[in-house]
């Protein structure tokens, strides 16, 4: 028999086919995608820190090195936007100061008394004026600050 007649057999497979072999594979459970929840993340990017083999890591919880990666860069850009959000506090504001005029004395060596003793320092604070004398207790002062601030 000639090997270029039709019906010939190529080497010693009796029976084959010309078309090429053809591979396949069956898979069965769920498949090799898995969801981690962020504490097993955040733990395995934690043993990279003190580990000496990466890859070793990885192949030990069925990973691939770039995966650890790529979740130690994610928790970075977390921790850094906490970070930045943290430290975004709001703009101190300024309010005008009103300085009044040292009143005029009316007769020589008598001052003209006034209503209140004079204040070192007199704030508005939303409609409340708030006047604070030479020599005031520091967390007095602070205590009603912080209280004219919880009411508005």
């Amino acid at each position: 028999m000639d090997m270029d007649e039709p019906g010939a057999m190529s080497g010693s497979s009796a029976g084959a086919s010309s078309e090429p072999f053809r591979r396949f594979e069956v898979f069965t459970g769920a498949g090799r995608r898995r969801s981690f929840s962020t504490e097993e993340k955040l733990a395995l990017v934690t043993r990279m820190a003190g580990c000496d083999n990466i890859s070793e890591l990885a192949r030990r919880h069925d990973l691939r090195p770039s995966q650890l990666f790529t979740w130690r860069r994610e928790l970075r850009y977390v921790a850094e936007g906490a970070q930045r959000s943290a430290r975004a506090l709001p703009e101190p504001m300024f309010v005008p100061a009103v300085i009044d005029p040292v009143p005029e004395r009316t007769k020589p060596g008598r001052a003209r008394r006034r209503r209140y003793p004079s204040a070192a320092v007199e704030l508005e604070i939303d409609g409340v004026s708030v006047r604070i004398a030479r020599g005031a207790d520091a967390g007095v002062i602070a205590a009603v600050i912080d209280a004219l601030k919880a009411s508005r």
